[in-house]
């Protein structure tokens, strides 16, 4: 991959993170309520799983490396970066910590670093 295209995707996960951290600490009392659960699962959780999941596959392809490593990494920042998130909420008035949401941030951070490394087995050059 070119630098340039590498640089892309630095932005693209510098934005992603940017979101990420809005979407952690901005009061969502004021947003309309979508639904109590989808499929059975609380929307929350959802979204939860939903915004960890591209993690994994952002960070392989904004760096140069083994992409195990680079995997490896991803999950170890974004366990991190949840885990953080959680423990500054449980400091806000208008939110909570939550392990449940901790728990549905790792399986989506899961689930993406086994649909990278799957992609990265499959088109390996």
């Amino acid at each position: 991959m070119t630098k340039k295209v590498r640089t892309v995707f630095r932005i693209l996960l510098i934005l992603y993170l940017i979101v990420v951290f809005a979407l952690c600490f901005m009061n969502l009392s004021s947003v309309p309520d979508i639904g109590p659960t989808l499929f059975g699962i609380e929307i929350d959780k959802v979204a939860h799983f939903l915004m960890f999941l591209p993690l994994p596959a952002l960070f392989c392809l904004s760096f140069n490396g083994k992409a195990a490593a680079l995997i490896g990494a991803s999950i170890l920042a974004g366990l991190s970066i949840a885990g953080t998130t959680e423990l500054i909420q449980g400091l806000l008035t208008y939110r909570s910590m939550d392990l449940a949401d901790f728990i549905a941030d790792a399986i989506g951070l899961l689930s993406g670093a086994a649909l990278t490394g799957l992609f990265v087995v499959i088109f390996k050059k």
